[in-house]
């Protein structure tokens, strides 16, 4: 056989090995909220986040988990001096407490972002934003997530 189709057999068995090993590597059904601040302390650092400045818009119910509707706002005047340097989202109900990482600048003019979420069930999203001046704001909001419209 030639060299060259039995390193491609290799390497597919290998690679196909690996996507098993992977679906057999169990999740957790969500994160904690120790988790999220776990995830809050890696992205910020020791810095203790502050309510306010930020604005989180979303709906109090979702019939479908799958494109929820997500807004963050931060007030600032976005200027060199003073601007929002990264937005975070977290959620405390998904597998993965990390959801989104924006990265912001004075360029931006307004701090504002915008996206569709996926939740698996009812949970609470945070927000956190950090300045351009080191200090770290934050906002969370609870959503509950129905089947169908039908609650759950």
């Amino acid at each position: 056989m030639n060299d060259t189709l039995i390193a491609r057999r290799a390497f597919l068995g290998m690679a196909g090995a690996g996507a098993v090993g992977l679906t057999l590597i169990p999740l957790s059904a969500a994160a904690t909220p120790q988790q999220v601040l776990a995830a809050i302390e890696k992205m910020v650092g020791t810095k203790a986040p502050t309510e306010g400045r930020v604005a989180i818009t979303l709906p109090e119910i979702a019939e479908n988990g799958g494109v929820v509707p997500f807004k963050c706002a931060v007030e600032s005047p976005m200027t060199e001096a003073d601007h929002v340097k990264a937005i975070h989202v977290f959620a405390d109900g998904n597998p993965l407490p990390d959801v989104a990482t924006y990265h912001l600048g004075p360029h931006n003019g307004r701090a504002e972002i915008s996206f569709r979420v996926r939740l698996a069930k009812s949970q609470k999203l945070v927000a956190v934003a950090e300045m351009s001046d080191g200090k770290v704001f934050m906002a969370s909001r609870e959503i509950k997530v129905t089947l169908g419209g039908c609650g759950g």
